[in-house]
C-alpha cells in the first residue's frame, strides 16, 4: 500500500479531525523481534501519549504462542521438545499459530482518543475483518460470547489483546492462504468444537498482497485513521 493509496482513502477536507496512524508493513518477522517492537512503541506512548497511533502489518514463520493466562492442556505436543517457536505472552485468550500466509495486525493505539472501553475495542477489531470478508463476498460472523471472526462456521480470525494506560498492543490474525495444519497441534483458542478456516477456501485464488490492503483500508474506515505509510522500519527498532 503506497503513501498515495493511504492518502486517497481521506479526502483533504476530512483529515482534521483524524488521528494519524503510522503504517508499517512488513514480509515475514520473526516472533520475538515483532514482540519487541509493540513492547517499544507501547513503552514510548507510555511517556509521550502524544506520539502517532501504529499500525504493523506483517507475517510471522510457524510460531505458537499462549496467552497470559491459556493452559498449556490446550497443546497437543511438550513444549519443551517442540521443533516449532512457543511463546507465552501477555495478551489474553488460549493458543493460536502463526505462519506464513496469515496476515498479523498488530495496533498500537491509544484508547484515550477513542473510547476507553476494551469490548468496544475488540468489536472494532472484528468490524474490520468483518469489512474485508464482504469485499470478497463472504457475511464474517460473530459467535456469542466469543472473540473472533467466522465464515460458515471456520473461524478465520482469531483477536487477542493487552491494554495498558489504554494503550494497546498484539491484535488480530486473519488467515489468508496459510498452510493450516498447524493448528492440528493445538486446541485454536481452546475450542475443541470449532474449525479454522482460511480465506483462500472459499475464495481459491485469493491474493495475499490484495487482502493486506484491504486490511489496511478497513483499518482506517473503522478506526476512522489517517494512515500514512512508513517503509523506515529503523523508528521501532532498539
Amino acid at each position: 500500500m503506497s503513501r498515495g493509496i493511504a492518502r486517497a482513502l481521506l479526502p483533504d477536507d476530512n483529515r482534521v479531525d483524524r488521528r494519524v496512524c503510522q503504517l508499517y508493513q512488513r514480509g515475514i518477522v520473526p516472533y520475538a523481534t515483532a514482540w519487541a517492537w509493540q513492547r517499544s512503541l507501547v513503552d514510548d506512548r507510555r511517556q509521550n501519549p502524544s506520539l502517532d497511533d501504529v499500525m504493523l502489518l506483517l507475517e510471522h514463520p510457524p510460531t505458537y504462542t499462549l496467552g497470559q493466562g491459556a493452559s498449556t492442556q490446550f497443546l497437543k505436543f511438550d513444549p519443551a521438545q517442540a521443533e516449532w517457536e512457543v511463546h507465552r505472552v501477555e495478551r489474553g485468550g488460549e493458543v493460536t499459530y502463526h505462519c506464513p500466509g496469515q496476515l498479523v495486525g498488530y495496533p498500537i493505539l491509544n484508547l484515550t482518543y477513542y473510547q476507553k472501553d476494551l469490548h468496544w475495542y475488540l468489536r472494532q477489531l472484528e468490524a474490520v475483518i468483518i469489512q474485508v470478508l464482504a469485499v470478497y463476498g463472504l457475511q464474517g460472523e460473530r459467535l456469542p460470547g466469543l472473540t473472533g471472526v467466522w465464515v460458515s462456521d471456520r473461524k478465520v480470525a482469531a483477536i487477542g489483546i493487552k491494554v495498558s494506560r489504554w494503550i494497546t498492543m498484539h491484535g488480530l490474525a486473519l488467515n489468508i492462504c496459510p498452510d493450516l495444519s498447524g493448528f492440528d497441534r493445538i486446541v485454536p483458542c481452546g475450542l475443541s468444537d470449532k474449525a479454522v478456516g482460511s480465506l483462500e477456501q472459499f475464495v481459491p485464488g485469493v491474493q495475499f498482497e490484495q487482502v493486506r490492503e484491504q486490511v489496511a483500508i478497513a483499518f482506517a474506515e473503522v478506526f476512522n485513521v489517517q494512515l500514512v505509510e512508513d517503509a523506515d522500519v529503523a523508528k521501532i527498532e532498539r
